[in-house]
């Protein structure tokens, strides 16, 4: 059963895509990803000395803070404050810079549906713009269920607001991993098998929401390509900005 999506896109795919890095002058890295009329820019400063309470000073802290288009923020972007955290922590090797805190603001331009996918996205970008060292990159994206029962990806505002159920997914992307091969496993699998965040809304049952751990897969794969084209060419210039 095919669904009409009312932009014309077919169900698997993806908006136009869009990353700029070193977008701010007085940022230690910044980058601004768009999927389609969704944008957000993100600026990242630090490592600084110093963790905040609650931290574990052996390691490095990631403090996140989401700045909403308008208005004060709130409950949600509570919650989306701390998916990132927990995603950013699991991709940045926390060991080589400890006791201190790096800061990761995220604005929000524009939101046309798959906000945070969008934020995890451009925090990625700006993290290797700042030189923060990283186990590896990530690319996230969005999966909705309709009540038909079928998965769409990268969802627009309009179109989140008629779904089931949506779940956020973030993969890990291995290509550029500086991990030795023998911790690129996980219980015996590659790590492009697994994943590094998951997050769903609404009723979905397993088995739809292992047909949008699939779908979103491969998805991702594509965008892991064009991460990588985005980032590739200031590789050299920011071997600098680690030291």
């Amino acid at each position: 059963m095919e669904i009409d999506r009312l932009d014309g896109r077919t169900p698997n795919q993806l908006r136009p895509l869009a990353c700029s890095r070193n977008v701010l002058n007085r940022a230690h890295g910044s980058a601004s990803w768009c999927q389609g009329d969704t944008k957000v820019l993100v600026a990242v400063y630090g490592p600084k000395a110093g963790t905040k309470k609650n931290e574990n000073p052996e390691k490095a802290c990631i403090e996140i803070i989401w700045k909403p288009k308008t208005g004060q923020s709130g409950k949600l972007e509570r919650e989306y404050e701390m998916i990132l955290k927990r995603t950013l922590q699991s991709i940045c090797i926390l060991t080589l810079n400890p006791n201190t805190t790096t800061s990761v603001i995220i604005q929000v331009v524009n939101d046309d549906g798959a906000l945070l996918p969008c934020a995890i996205n451009a925090a990625c970008a700006a993290l290797v713009d700042a030189g923060i060292p990283l186990k590896h990159l990530a690319v996230a994206i969005c999966c909705c269920l309709a009540e038909s029962g079928y998965v769409i990806l990268d969802p627009s505002k309009l179109e989140e607001q008629k779904m089931k159920a949506f779940a956020y997914l973030v993969f890990p992307n291995s290509v550029l991993s500086i991990l030795p091969e023998e911790q690129l496993q996980v219980g015996g699998e590659p790590m492009e098998h697994g994943i590094i965040t998951s997050v769903t809304q609404g009723a979905m049952s397993v088995d739809d929401y292992l047909h949008c751990l699939e779908r979103g897969r491969a998805a991702t794969a594509k965008m892991s390509v064009f991460l990588r084209k985005s980032l590739q060419p200031q590789l050299p210039i920011d071997s600098s900005k680690a030291g």
